[in-house]
């Protein structure tokens, strides 16, 4: 997806098997990211980055909402772990992910693989894309900073 297409209505069910729409964030504009797989370096810095920042984003109008291809009692465990205050969707389809467009090829290590592409889009009221953080903008300890940054603009 591109700025200006509406996110999906039904993003998925969360670490609490909680339905998660667009609609229900109709009036707020939400901070929508996907990362490669929960409990990881990068996606550990990632999410406690936008955790400690969550008061700031919330000022500004925007609520947080993760996605991988975790199960749900992963994602749990991970947003246990780490004190994550923000549903957390277990996408283990990757129909999100790739209606998105965050999933596909990827060179880790060397390697070729099919996976999550590491992306954040910034969403407006109205479920409209406004913004894209493509992976290799994304600088995982300090990705709330950037979007906090941005918004500045």
């Amino acid at each position: 997806m591109k700025i200006g297409d509406r996110i999906p209505e039904v993003l998925g069910t969360d670490q609490f098997g909680n339905e998660i729409k667009s609609s229900d964030y109709r009036g707020k504009k939400i901070v929508l990211y996907s990362y490669p797989k929960a409990n990881t370096s990068g996606c550990t810095a990632e999410a406690c980055s936008l955790q400690m920042h969550k008061a700031e984003l919330e000022a500004a109008g925007y609520a947080i909402i993760g996605v991988s291809k975790d199960k749900q009692d992963a994602q749990a465990k991970f947003a246990e772990k780490f004190g994550l205050e923000f549903p957390l969707i277990a996408d283990t389809s990757t129909e999100l992910l790739q209606t998105l467009g965050c999933w596909g090829e990827k060179v880790a290590c060397g390697h070729r693989t099919v996976g999550t592409l590491r992306t954040t889009y910034l969403v407006n009221e109205e479920g409209i894309i406004e913004k894209v953080f493509v992976p290799k903008e994304i600088k995982t300890k300090i990705h709330a900073e950037q979007i906090l940054d941005y918004l500045k603009k």
